[in-house]
This record gives C-alpha cells, sequence and structure tokens, in this order.
C-alpha cells in the first residue's frame, strides 16, 4: 500500500516522469499539431511558425503561475485548490465545480475524434468499411481508459507515457524528414509576418492566428491534480508544469515550421486538418506508408489525451467529495490501487453518454464541435482565474514571498494572452476573425450557463448549511515536505 493513510490516495507512487507525460499526453500534440494548430493557417498563412512561437511565450505566463501554485500548495483539488487560497474559499468550489465538468467531458471528446479518425481512414481504405460506423471505436477507447484508471494512477500514468513517447516521436522523426526534403526551401522568413493570409496582412494575421493556437496548449495544468500521488510533490508538480507548457510549444514550433517550409508559405493559408493540404495528405503522396505512423500518432493521441484528462476529473472530483461539496461517493477508492473507483465508473458512464447521445444525434464531426466549445471556454476562463489566484495568494503571504514578475507581471500577461482566446472560443464577434457559432455549437453558452448556475444554487446551500465544507476548499491534504525532503505527518492547511 507504499504506506497511504486509511481513505487516502496512494503516495509517492509515480516521480517525474509519469506527471510530466500526464501534462504531455493532455495537451495531445499529434492531434493538436494535426488539427488544432492548422486552423490558425487561415490567418497567419505562412506565418504560423511566429504565431506558434507567440502563443508559446503567451502561455509560459500562465504556466509559471500554475508552477508556482502547484509548487505551493499540492493537493489534489488543483485549480480549485488555488482559487481558494488566493482568492475565496467560494470562487475556489465554482472553480473546481466548472473545472471536474468540462475536463469530465474530454474524454468523450477525444473519444468522438478516434471514432470518426479510425473510421473515416479505414473507409478511405477499404470502402466496404462504412464511413458512418465510428462508435465501435470510441467504445474501445472508453474501455481502454476505464481499465487503465482502476488498475491505479501508477499503471494509467505509465500508459500516458508510453502513448506520449510514441506520438511525439513520429511527429519529431517527420518534421525533420519535411526539413531535409525542402532543402534551399528553408527559411527564418516564416517567423516574420511577410506570409500572412490574404485579408489578414501582417501583425494582425499573426495575431488571429496566436489566438487559435493558444488552444493547443490547453492542458499543460493537467500534472497538478496528481499531486498527492507523486514523489516529492513540490518540486516534481513545479518542473512537470513549465517542462510540459515549454517542450511541448517548442515541438509545436517545429513541427509547425517543417511542414510550413516543406508546403510552401506563400500559399500555406490552404493547409487544414484533412485532405491533400493536411498533415495525413502530405504523408500520404510524400512519404509513402509512414502516413499510417501519423494517422496512429493521433489515434495514439487521443487515447492519451483521454486517458489524461479522465485522471484529472476523477482525481479532483475526489478531492472535492473528500470534502463533501460533492456526493460523497465519489470519494471511493479502490481497496487495493487506491483508484477512485467510482468517479471512474461516473466519468466512463459521462464518456458514454455523451458520445453515443450527442454523436448519433448530430453526427460525431459536430458533437466533437459542440463538446470542444464548451470545453475551451470554461478551461481558459479556469486559466484566467488561476492567473489572478497566483496574483491574490502570494500578495496574502507577505511582500517578503512576493516576487514583482513571477507573482505580479506574468499573472497580467497571463490573463490578458487568455481575454482574446475565450472570446475567440466563445464564438462573440469583438475581432474580425471570430465567426458566430451556429447550432448546435452556439448551445454551449447555455450549456456553461445553465452548469454555472447549478453551481451557485449548491453554493448557497452548502453556504447556509455546511459553510465549513466551502472553507475546505483551500486545505492541502498532504503530509508536508520540509526543504530537507523529510515528511512531516499528518493533514496540514498551508
Amino acid at each position: 500500500m507504499d504506506g497511504e493513510p486509511s481513505g487516502g490516495l496512494r503516495r509517492d507512487a509515480i516521480g517525474l516522469r509519469e506527471v510530466l507525460f500526464q501534462s504531455i499526453t493532455a495537451m495531445a500534440p499529434a492531434a493538436a499539431v494535426a488539427a488544432s494548430i492548422p486552423s490558425g493557417a487561415a490567418f497567419a498563412g505562412g506565418s504560423l511558425p511566429l504565431a506558434v512561437l507567440i502563443a508559446l511565450v503567451a502561455c509560459l505566463f500562465t504556466a509559471s503561475c500554475v508552477a508556482e501554485l502547484a509548487r505551493e500548495l499540492p493537493a489534489a483539488g488543483s485549480v480549485a485548490t488555488y482559487a481558494a487560497r488566493g482568492l475565496h474559499p467560494a470562487v475556489g468550489f465554482l472553480v473546481g465545480w466548472a473545472y471536474v465538468f468540462v475536463e469530465m467531458l474530454v474524454p468523450p471528446l477525444l473519444l468522438l475524434q478516434l471514432g470518426f479518425t479510425a473510421a473515416g481512414t479505414l473507409h478511405a481504405e477499404w470502402s466496404a468499411y462504412p464511413a458512418d460506423l465510428w462508435w465501435p471505436w470510441s467504445l474501445a477507447g472508453a474501455g481502454v481508459i476505464a481499465v487503465a484508471g482502476c488498475l491505479g494512477v501508477r499503471a494509467s500514468a505509465r500508459l500516458g507515457v508510453v502513448l506520449g513517447v510514441f506520438e511525439v516521436l513520429v511527429l519529431v522523426v517527420f518534421a525533420v524528414l519535411l526539413i531535409g526534403r525542402a532543402g534551399g526551401a528553408n527559411t527564418l522568413s516564416v517567423f516574420g509576418t511577410a506570409h500572412t493570409a490574404d485579408g489578414y496582412s501582417g501583425a494582425a494575421g499573426v495575431f488571429a492566428g496566436s489566438v487559435y493556437t493558444v488552444l493547443a496548449f490547453a492542458g499543460f495544468e493537467a500534472a497538478a491534480p496528481l499531486a498527492e500521488e507523486t514523489r516529492d510533490p513540490r518540486r516534481t508538480m513545479h518542473r512537470a508544469v513549465l517542462g510540459a507548457a515549454l517542450g511541448i510549444g517548442l515541438f509545436y514550433v517545429l513541427t509547425t515550421y517543417a511542414m510550413t517550409v516543406y508546403f510552401g508559405p506563400d500559399r500555406f493559408a490552404e493547409f487544414g486538418a484533412s485532405g491533400a493540404a493536411s498533415w495525413e495528405g502530405v504523408a500520404r503522396a510524400s512519404f509513402g506508408l509512414f502516413w499510417v505512423l501519423v494517422f496512429l500518432a493521433v489515434v495514439n493521441s487521443t487515447i492519451a489525451n483521454a486517458n489524461a484528462c479522465a485522471n484529472v476529473s476523477t482525481h479532483t472530483a475526489f478531492a472535492l467529495a473528500r470534502i463533501r461539496v460533492l456526493p460523497g461517493l465519489l470519494a471511493t477508492l479502490h481497496p487495493r490501487h487506491r483508484s477512485p473507483v467510482a468517479g471512474i465508473a461516473v466519468q466512463t458512464a459521462v464518456a458514454v453518454a455523451a458520445v453515443l447521445g450527442l454523436g448519433l444525434a448530430y453526427g460525431p464531426v459536430t458533437a466533437f464541435l459542440l463538446l470542444a466549445t464548451v470545453i475551451v471556454t470554461v478551461v481558459v476562463g479556469v486559466y484566467i482565474i488561476v492567473n489572478l489566484s497566483c496574483a491574490g495568494y502570494f500578495l496574502r503571504s507577505g511582500r517578503a514571498a512576493v516576487k514583482p514578475v513571477r507573482h505580479l507581471l506574468f499573472p497580467v500577461l497571463g490573463s490578458a494572452a487568455f481575454v482574446p482566446a475565450l472570446l475567440t472560443a466563445a464564438g462573440l464577434p469583438v475581432f474580425d476573425f471570430v465567426t458566430e457559432l451556429t447550432a448546435p455549437v452556439s448551445y454551449a453558452g447555455p450549456v456553461v450557463g445553465a452548469w454555472m448556475a447549478m453551481g451557485a444554487v449548491v453554493l448557497l446551500v452548502l453556504v447556509r448549511r455546511h459553510p465549513e465544507r466551502i472553507a475546505e476548499t483551500a486545505r492541502v491534504h498532504l503530509d508536508a515536505y520540509d526543504p530537507g525532503g523529510g515528511r512531516r505527518s499528518g493533514t496540514v492547511p498551508r
């Protein structure tokens, strides 16, 4: 049992490698390279590498804030605990309420992508395979994730390492091949503004492209909910969050540069997520059977991302159920593996219901877009609140603890970077490059509003009847680690 306290998560079960890949796989690097990042090409064109680089710098501001708070407050509640300590316990509850909701929707989102990607590719290769027979692949993926989760964080995290290494390695090798094939076409001009798309010239096109690219970085904070099961969590969480954001950010820059110079900067505005002008399309046309590895990397990425976000949702739900602001059933652990089995059962049921319900009603692609809009809108909002929480926490800690750049400037810059992304995700036409949402994707706003209204009602009831439970959102349920690496037993409210 590794010495974990009765009723608690398994302590010291995983280390830096596992939590690093928890964040990496939650960012879904292969899927982002193949599908998310190319959406910025419609605006940035052949200057998309510069847009990705700007998005990387912007996201590092928020990653720094999350890393600082993860080091100070290693807790399964992660962003909920940060908001509770940095702003107010009531804000922490609402952040946790929103975060559990959207992270529970990420697995069905990725399972839908797994389904329509596998079915579409099989149909293209063998026309006898029905293009609309996508759901068996989604259900198979749900089964893999549920089994890995029930076997405990060690098994689930190690699965993430294997899947994460494969997808990153395939895309890095492909990027090197593209750069080699480009030969004399390699140019640093793609890190300037000379190749933006028609109608979005200069810096305006690069800015628009970077807003869409920012969304590919979502998930870098996913290591944080595993803090209570990690060795030396204060140091490890800090390194994992920053390492994932920086490492995958540079991976995005490399792969985007490679495809841009190979495909041609001046026609890169035509590049997209499917067809001949896509990662799979280029691999099929120019690299023989290498396209199979690219396809497998994208499929692998969907499973790895779903697995990582299932860990996030079930562990955050466990943390909130443990203090009884969510139903206590969600705090039930497997007697041997110490995995939150009740949460995993709920997560699996939600995933299957969402995949089949929305996928069969609207089609898997439209269902994917609907869920993606809900998720990104809430996650970006959570990032902004975490930035503010970082400033609030260190200001409350006293002047001696405040580092003006990391604890004040970075939160402001991080929030400013994510506001345009929030408006874009919500389809609010504040900028001319934002497209208004149409039904059923436009239902995302009312869905988020209804869920948060329910959360506000629950909060009012708890404040009236059990105010001590709301206060508990600020507590760190973990043995405290002293500077020398020893441990003091007990639950420590830092």
